[in-house]
């Protein structure tokens, strides 16, 4: 199955291949790093909360995941705005913050680049799954919930594709009529 093709498994599931992570500093891209961005200590921001380490991947966009031990406890609007607006982000970067429940569950909340705080992000919950693989805090494959609901991610060889498998339903039914020559 190529990027981005999907099928219908299991009822209302779909599963998708997100391909395959750029774990590159210079793919990100983040500006200041070479190699892997795993771990490493967190921008300086101004806040009044403590950024943990970072980690940085791309999945075809980029993403900068928080690991905290209260996802809740994130002041997600203020941090989040700062984060991916930093000079360390060339592209800007959306923003995760993850909690670990166990080594297949995390729980999630997303700033998205643009958009600010969204209910769910396919890619970013691809990218916190595979940031949390490289810091041995996950394993694959593992369920990412998010303010909008549950996805599982599969990341069975860190050198091939991530898969995203969730619920698919139908959110509007339309007809367009266009006029005749």
């Amino acid at each position: 199955m190529a990027f981005g093709a999907a099928r219908t498994i299991a009822g209302e599931q779909v599963r998708v291949n997100m391909g395959a992570p750029r774990l590159l500093a210079a793919e990100i891209p983040v500006q200041g790093y070479s190699g892997r961005v795993i771990g490493v200590a967190p921008p300086v921001i101004e806040s009044d909360y403590a950024l943990p380490p970072m980690t940085c991947v791309s999945m075809g966009n980029p993403h900068t995941v928080f690991f905290v031990p209260d996802v809740a406890a994130v002041p997600l609007a203020d941090v989040g705005r700062k984060v991916e607006a930093l000079a360390l982000f060339p592209r800007q970067t959306n923003v995760e913050f993850a909690q670990v429940v166990d080594r297949g569950h995390a729980r999630m909340r997303v700033w998205e680049r643009g958009s600010g705080i969204t209910l769910a992000c396919g890619t970013g919950a691809c990218g916190t799954a595979v940031a949390g693989i490289l810091n041995d805090l996950l394993d694959s494959p593992v369920d990412i919930t998010l303010e909008g609901g549950t996805l599982t991610i599969a990341w069975p060889d860190q050198n091939g594709p991530v898969w995203m498998t969730g619920p698919a339903v139908e959110v509007f039914a339309g007809t367009i009529e266009v006029p005749g020559p």
